[in-house]
Parts: structure tokens; C-alpha cells; sequence
């Protein structure tokens, strides 16, 4: 009975771990005739605020932090700048460069990106993939990012992200992004 139990539990497992009944498994068309629609030259631009939680493997909280973003752009080209200050008394910035394609397509650069970011806007959405690579003090290590951010009726932006190392979830991110003062 035992050993049933954790087959079944096993087959389960591997069920749910899926693409298709994952956080990976969203598409940006999914999200086609939701709204308002999400322009980043619109929603990142200016003087921004964040507060956020990541979580370790395990689900637990593993840092807070609180952020000031600055978003400026000319045309198609951004650059979106970011100073997290964590729980922990550490300061981290950021400098993302962004640049608009066709069909609501970008693409996304920062010194800790390796290669390039591939993201899409669509509908009431954001997706952005890509590499980062951790400070040394965190490891140094190579995490595959899947970058969710979904814009509110109010102008606040819900962003969640995973982090992944060989396909293991190693980290996930919960934050909100909105206008400075609101």
C-alpha cells in the first residue's frame, strides 16, 4: 500500500510539474483581450516605487525590499534604472536598456543579464525571459528568469517572477511597481 501511495504521489508529481500546469505555461497571447493595455514606454516611465518579497526554494521568504525605479525614454529606446534596498541593509542597482520591436516585442540589456532579455507586450501584460547572473556574494550563479508583470485597472503593476537553475525553481519574486506618491 505504501509503495502505491508514493507511485501515485510520484505520477502526480510529475503531472503538476508540467509546462502545461506551471507558472511557465502562460503565453502573451493568453492575455490578448485583457486590459488596459500594458506599454512599457507608458507604465516605466518616470519616477516609480516598488516593494517586494523573494522566496527560496523552500517557500519561504528569504528577503524584502523596497525600491525607487526611474524610467526614461526617447522613441523606442529605455532605460529603466533600479536601486532596491534590501532588508539586509544591501544596495543593489540596475540599469535595464530597453528596445521596442514590432507586434509589441522588446528586448532587454543590464550589466548582470547574460545575452539578451526577449519580452512581449500583449494586452494587459508583460513577459520578459532571461539569464542573470547573481553577485558573487549570492554564489555567482546563472538563474533562468521567466518575468511576469500584469498592469492593474489603478496603474499599479503586479510582477512575479521565477527563477530557475537546470529547470529547478530556486527562486520567485512578488512585487508591485507603481507612479511615485500614489
Amino acid at each position: 500500500m505504501k509503495t502505491a501511495l508514493i507511485i501515485l504521489l510520484g505520477l502526480l508529481a510529475l503531472i503538476l510539474w508540467r509546462p502545461g500546469f506551471s507558472f511557465r505555461a502562460q503565453k502573451p497571447e493568453d492575455y490578448s483581450d485583457t486590459g488596459p493595455s500594458f506599454d512599457l514606454r507608458q507604465h516605466l516611465s518616470g519616477e516609480l516605487e516598488s516593494e517586494g518579497v523573494i522566496f527560496g526554494p523552500n517557500g519561504r521568504a528569504t528577503s524584502r525590499f523596497v525600491a525607487d525605479f526611474t524610467g526614461v525614454w526617447d522613441g523606442n529606446s529605455g532605460e529603466l534604472g533600479e536601486m532596491f534596498h534590501y532588508d539586509n541593509g544591501t544596495i543593489q542597482n540596475r540599469k535595464w536598456f530597453l528596445t521596442m520591436g514590432e507586434n509589441g516585442s522588446f528586448t532587454a540589456t543590464a550589466d548582470d543579464i547574460v545575452g539578451v532579455g526577449q519580452g512581449q507586450m500583449n494586452g494587459a501584460t508583460v513577459r520578459l525571459t532571461y539569464s542573470i547572473r547573481l553577485t558573487e556574494a549570492a554564489g555567482g550563479h546563472v538563474l533562468d528568469v521567466v518575468d511576469w508583470m500584469y498592469l492593474m485597472d489603478n496603474g499599479t503593476i503586479m510582477n512575479r517572477s521565477e527563477m530557475r537553475k537546470f529547470g529547478v525553481k530556486v527562486a520567485e519574486l512578488i512585487a508591485t511597481i507603481r507612479p511615485k506618491g500614489n
